[in-house]
């Protein structure tokens, strides 16, 4: 057989549709799921619908972005490059569908958050274009970005802006611990250097500012009680013998732990 003929017979690399079309990093749909729960149990809209199916598409269309873009930058066009575009064309025009609906169906504006949680969308955008969407200041700032979601649902709604703000503000306390959290425990679980403290300190100091809001009045107890149990979580999931604890199981004890925490700030707020 020719080696033209053998060239001939070779047949190019299945596309993998499910890395181009979903997330790779999993606990993004937690992220996205809190923001969503909260604010539609706080305040139940079909504006709210709307921008939670806007907020989907956005979440969506980030890693056929990443993909497209990465490609162009290399001077490349492969066949998951087509892919990476439709799918990024298609989440995109779902996003703009729910927030046309947002917008068409809201009671009063809701782009006081939004506007708010832009220069932390546009840091962790910054960070993906330079293939560090792994970082640290990344996760938070995605994170951060991403709970803004709530107040929006709430205010486009009819909730006041200091009835919408605090959730989004008790929302990024509960995410920026648990990135903290979870990354520490990894690393630790890897026998790689690093000190708990940091992870304490930032549960201690959420479960304060927590504790002066309680105090002044502007959330019930449950809040307080949802985060306790946040550091008590932190404290015996960093003991040595918490650490053998395969990973797939501690992302979903995590998605549990966001699930209470929602539901703590849901009844406190009610308050």
């Amino acid at each position: 057989m020719s080696s033209d003929h053998h060239v001939a017979m070779v047949k190019p690399a299945p596309v993998r549709l499910r890395l181009i079309a979903l997330p790779v990093e999993h606990g993004g749909w937690g992220l996205l799921a809190a923001p969503v729960v909260l604010g539609l149990w706080l305040a139940p809209s079909l504006a709210g619908i709307g921008l939670s199916i806007a907020a989907l598409g956005a979440f969506l269309a980030r890693q056929p972005l990443k993909l497209a873009f990465g490609d162009y930058q290399r001077g490349k066009q492969y066949p998951r490059t087509v892919w990476a575009k439709r799918f990024a064309l298609g989440y995109g025009a779902i996003g703009l569908i729910g927030l046309i609906g947002a917008i068409t169906s809201a009671a009063t504006p809701f782009w006081l958050p939004i506007v708010l949680a832009t220069p932390f969308a546009l840091g962790q955008l910054w960070f993906d274009l330079r293939k560090e969407s792994r970082a640290l200041t990344a996760e938070l700032f995605g994170a951060v970005a991403i709970s803004a979601l709530a107040a929006a649902i709430m205010m486009a709604s009819g909730r006041p802006a200091s009835r919408a703000l605090p959730a989004w503000l008790l929302l990024a306390l509960q995410a920026i611990t648990a990135i903290i959290y979870v990354r520490m425990r990894l690393r630790l679980a890897r026998n790689e250097p690093a000190r708990r403290a940091p992870a304490f300190w930032w549960h201690g100091a959420a479960f304060a500012l927590v504790g002066g809001l309680v105090i002044a009045g502007w959330i019930g107890w449950p809040v307080l009680v949802a985060f306790g149990l946040l550091g008590l979580r932190c404290w015996i999931g960093l003991l040595p013998r918490s650490l053998s604890t395969p990973t797939p199981l501690v992302g979903v004890q995590e998605v549990l732990n966001s699930l209470i925490t929602v539901a703590g700030i849901a009844l406190g707020m009610h308050f």
